[in-house]
């Protein structure tokens, strides 16, 4: 009987020792209560919403800044494309001036050949000194007539209204001038207008 009683209390230890046994630790590391409430969360920053209202209002102002800034540009780029053009119009109304002044003189002349009671050849030779007037005010602008009559045909400055066949003049020259042409410096006003030699003998040849 004694032998029995010692392991009855050997077999009861263990349940003892399981029931008393602490409870394990969480994961953390840390130990709750069953009964403690969870952690609250920390509470957000009350100052948060005043900042970004204040920001909000910085960046208002510097919108607004940049429009009436912007407003102030267009502004201005309107008014210099008006000067802009306004100097353009007087630059050509000075240069229009400036040519049509020395072709009055010329005016005056034609109207007092049509006014005189001379004979023909009078009237011509009155219209020649006109026209010579004319050429020199033409060549006080840099305005030159282009060599025509004799030279050799060339398509940047002649425009050939038809052919003329002779025989003493070189094959593609220019036979007669039916038009001067002009030109101011190196650009081409007009071309001139021409006929333009023919020569069948050095065509054979």
């Amino acid at each position: 009987m004694p032998e029995n009683k010692t392991e009855l209390i050997e077999l009861e230890k263990p349940e003892k020792e399981i029931a008393g046994s602490p409870e394990p630790a969480s994961e953390s590391g840390t130990e709750y209560p069953a009964s403690a409430p969870a952690p609250e969360a920390p509470q957000s920053d009350l100052t948060g919403p005043s900042v970004n209202a204040a920001e909000i209002e910085q960046l208002k102002g510097e919108r607004d800044q940049l429009l009436d800034r912007l407003a102030r540009l267009q502004a201005e780029f309107e008014n210099a494309r008006k000067r802009a053009e306004r100097d353009r119009g007087a630059d050509r109304d000075y240069a229009t001036a400036s040519v049509v002044e020395q072709f009055l003189p010329v005016l005056d002349n034609f109207e007092l050949a049509l006014k005189a009671t001379g004979s023909a050849e009078q009237l011509r030779s009155g219209v020649e000194l006109i026209i010579k007037q004319m050429e020199e005010v033409l060549r006080q602008m840099q305005v030159l007539p282009i060599p025509s009559e004799g030279e050799p045909f060339d398509p940047r400055f002649h425009e050939a209204l038809g052919s003329v066949e002779r025989l003493d003049l070189p094959d593609q020259h220019v036979a007669e001038e039916i038009r001067r042409g002009f030109r101011l410096r190196d650009r081409l006003l007009r071309p001139a207008l021409v006929r333009v030699v023919s020569n069948p003998k050095q065509t054979c040849e």
